[in-house]
């Protein structure tokens, strides 16, 4: 065979070859690129709201009108009465009951796309972070959902010149926060008694859900500035039980609180010769009077059982808690008592034990508070209550970074210089 034909013959087949090998080459391109399409259709993620895909909805939003009710919200849209009915049997009231919901709540209907436009969903939001589903399609029924909370830490700084409340007010911060700290340091500082020029720094949780503030979280650390001294709080958790404790371990819990009420102002306080505002005659009194209005819950300042809760002559009502071997209290004149306190009741410190009245020999409303160690009568204001347990010694070692870390960062948050001048 001469060389030519030889030549002819190997272009052929290389020819050939290199037609498969494009071909191939072509092949995998192209399921490549079908692979490609395919994945970045598997990471569509829909639009969900409550837990529902709403991309191919229609949705109406409004608010809860005063004396409006769930029938009057339906039929709106073009519910049946027959639907509605069968809502309303359905409903289970353990999960919500449909006369509950108020005025000024948010709802939502879901529609179908369609000429029809049926209702699919309609959705009470029966608190910013949690709503109520009622499903009407198929299967009429309703459950509860609860809204992706969003945890931002904050800190604030402040001066108080009247109230921590109107300080948190005037430095734009959540007001509820003085709430919180009043209730970390109830047992250390009387906020009736601070003072202006007081200050505090804090840092703490706030809560958002989609972008909305819903409230106040944890507070994590705070420094109160009161009286020329610092008071310190961290929380920690130990043992799986959270509690604050200062920069030396010891919690900021005492076995007593400082004042069994949130009160205006002392009336009358502990004395052997007082002159009685009705007698008109001298004679001791053997306990603090807290003015307040009437209807202020009271609560027992310590763990007890009470011994007497009934009406006593000119004490009016009164109750009794036997705390230890040692000190025992008595609330008098309530107008009422708090629900399931009676003659042998367990109580926790805090749990309301009645209500400031002006039962018995009383000139106006206000709470007759009593101390006794060992039976005999001691001014409450001069209690000096022992503090609970500290940080275990186990968690020391995890506990003092804590406080290293948080004592940093409250020291070099920034307190507005206008506003400190100010006050």
């Amino acid at each position: 065979m001469s060389i030519k034909k030889i030549s002819g013959i190997l272009f052929l087949i290389l020819g050939s070859i290199g037609i498969i090998l494009l071909s191939i080459f072509l092949t995998n391109k192209e399921e490549k690129s079908a692979g490609t399409e395919l994945e970045e259709a598997e990471v569509h993620i829909p639009n969900t709201a409550y837990g529902i895909v709403i991309d191919s909805m229609v949705i109406y939003k409004d608010k809860i009108k005063k004396n409006q009710f769930l029938a009057d919200i339906l039929l709106k849209y073009d519910v049946d009465y027959q639907t509605i009915d069968l809502l309303t049997r359905n409903s289970n009231k353990e999960v919500f009951d449909v006369r509950r919901m108020r005025a000024g709540n948010k709802y939502t209907i879901l529609c179908t796309n369609d000429s029809i436009s049926s209702v699919q969903y309609f959705v009470y939001e029966e608190t910013p972070t949690s709503y109520v589903v009622f499903d009407l399609r198929d299967s009429v029924h309703m459950h509860k959902g609860e809204k992706e909370i969003e945890i931002r830490t904050k800190t604030t700084a402040g001066v108080i010149s009247s109230s921590l409340w109107n300080a948190m007010v005037e430095n734009e911060t959540n007001p509820n926060l003085a709430n919180e700290l009043s209730e970390i340091y109830a047992w250390t500082i009387d906020f009736f008694g601070i003072q202006k020029g007081d200050s505090y720094k804090i840092v703490y949780d706030e809560l958002y859900v989609e972008d909305q503030n819903v409230g106040i979280g944890k507070v994590h650390a705070a420094l109160f500035k009161h009286a020329g001294h610092d008071y310190y709080s961290f929380y920690y958790i130990q043992d799986s039980t959270g509690d604050y404790f200062d920069e030396d371990a010891n919690s900021l819990r005492r076995t007593f609180l400082k004042a069994p009420l949130h009160f205006k102002r002392i009336s009358s306080k502990f004395s052997n010769n007082r002159l009685h505002p009705i007698l008109k005659v001298r004679q001791p009194h053997h306990g603090v009077d807290y003015a307040a209005a009437y209807g202020t819950p009271v609560v027992a300042i310590g763990d007890g059982v009470v011994t007497y809760a009934a009406k006593k002559g000119a004490n009016g009502n009164i109750v009794k808690i036997k705390h230890n071997g040692t000190y025992t209290t008595a609330y008098l004149h309530l107008s009422k008592f708090g629900k399931g306190i009676r003659s042998g009741t367990h109580v926790k410190q805090g749990d309301v034990i009645g209500y400031v009245g002006s039962t018995g020999r009383s000139t106006g409303p206000h709470l007759d508070f009593r101390f006794y160690r060992n039976g005999k009568a001691i001014d409450p204001l001069k209690v000096k209550s022992p503090p609970a347990n500290p940080v275990d010694t186990t968690y020391l070692a995890e506990y003092w970074p804590v406080v290293e870390r948080y004592k940093f960062e409250l020291q070099h948050i920034q307190i507005d210089e206008e506003l400190a001048l100010r006050n």
